[in-house]
């Protein structure tokens, strides 16, 4: 790794400052506030690098960000891996999400989606099956934002074609959600 790495992340974070919405940002964390005192439940679901964030963000509602204050109940659609492989096996991986969802979440809820391109089949699939529900959707994106842009309720796109840049803005946004939602229970 060299220092001009390290700068262009610096680089990107800065054009995400000046790119994302803190108001969209804001409404997100609103909305997920919301939903926590009608005591509904925050889903979160990405592949590879998104899904180890869908678990952090998660593990950050579940337990505490930096307060201490009752947990809220939030839970990585990507942990339980006898569902993951068993929906993969016996139908498709791009259906491992949307079972899930099914089985799991009702009209108020939330789901989140991470994805770098925007366009990850399974969670595209999942947002269609929210939508049937009357789960909320947000995505957290990069580059143009891909399908998912189009059928999310919010769309918070990183602009950038560097997958590890816009995973770094990703957990930016994440914890910024994440502090704005625990000032308003702790």
């Amino acid at each position: 790794m060299k220092k001009e790495e390290f700068l262009q992340a610096v680089e990107e974070l800065e054009k995400a400052l000046k790119h994302v919405s803190f108001e969209e940002i804001k409404t997100v964390a609103d909305e997920i506030i919301d939903a926590f005192k009608k005591g509904h439940t925050l889903f979160i679901c990405g592949n590879g690098g998104s899904a180890a964030d869908a678990q952090h963000m998660a593990a950050e509602f579940v337990n505490r960000f930096l307060k201490e204050r009752e947990p809220l109940p939030a839970i990585a659609l990507t942990t339980d891996t006898s569902n993951i492989t068993s929906i993969a096996n016996d139908y498709s991986f791009d259906n491992v999400f949307e079972k899930q969802l099914k089985a799991l979440s009702k009209s108020g809820d939330i789901l989140i989606g991470i994805s770098t391109s925007g366009n990850s089949k399974n969670i595209v699939r999942a947002f269609e099956t929210a939508r049937e529900i009357g789960v909320k959707t947000v995505g957290l994106l990069g580059r143009d934002g891909g399908v998912l842009r189009n059928i999310s309720d919010y769309a918070i796109v990183v602009k950038s074609h560097s997958t590890p840049r816009i995973q770094e803005v990703h957990t930016f946004i994440i914890h910024a959600i994440c502090q704005m939602v625990e000032d308003a229970f702790a």
